[in-house]
């Protein structure tokens, strides 16, 4: 078997490890916190998933589990995978710029590295090196904005019927809603080129891999 086919085979199957390593980890990080708080009043399970973060790392380790076992390389796939990818890099950017200092129900030093650090580069590094040889357009790329979308208004929506917001720049509360509205034409701009960067280092990762020019 020629030598470049075996270095090939070898480096996907240390990627496949690597994905199921990665994805375990983050199982774990992602269920400590409720098995611990089992029958806790203090404890919501429907709040704890109706952060960005754990509904993000959640799929984080959907596509890294399935990328470990299967690597499917469909059009549908991969764009699942891209989406999921900038979901990531959005829950590492937006922990980073403003909830570094808040409380967001991850108390434990190393689950709250573990889903607003590591897996989000994780993510971005893993679509960078094993980038989907399906070409992604731009246009593509800005649908995956549909679930943050969708995610800030099911926030919006449930937050007056609980008396809960995930996050306080959601919480119209204490700063009303035109601050919130401006809050939103910040974000939703910054959250698209979020996206159009995400898709660009993948197609810079797959010219750089697979020769092609895309």
């Amino acid at each position: 078997m020629d030598a470049a086919v075996v270095t090939e085979l070898r480096g996907q199957r240390i990627v496949r490890v690597l994905r199921a390593a990665f994805a375990a980890y983050g199982l774990v990080a992602l269920l400590w916190i409720p098995l611990r708080n089992v029958g806790s009043d203090d404890f919501s399970t429907a709040d704890y998933l109706s952060y960005f973060t754990i509904e993000s790392n959640i799929l984080a380790v959907v596509v890294l589990l399935i990328g470990a076992i299967r690597d499917p390389q469909s059009r549908r796939w991969q764009l699942f995978r891209g989406a999921t990818t900038l979901y990531m890099v959005i829950t590492g950017i937006v922990y980073a710029v403003l909830l570094a200092n808040v409380d967001v129900m991850l108390q434990d030093g190393w689950i709250n590295t573990a889903l607003h650090r590591l897996l989000p580069l994780v993510l971005l590094v893993d679509w960078v090196l094993a980038p989907s040889r399906v070409p992604i357009s731009d246009a593509q790329s800005l649908g995956w904005l549909i679930f943050p979308a969708v995610y800030g208004a099911y926030s919006l929506i449930r937050g007056p019927i609980v008396d809960w917001y995930p996050y306080p720049f959601l919480d119209p509360r204490n700063q009303g809603y035109v601050q919130l509205a401006v809050t939103a034409v910040v974000l939703l701009p910054a959250m698209a080129l979020m996206a159009l960067a995400v898709n660009a280092v993948g197609r810079l990762g797959a010219r750089r891999r697979y020769g092609e020019d895309r």
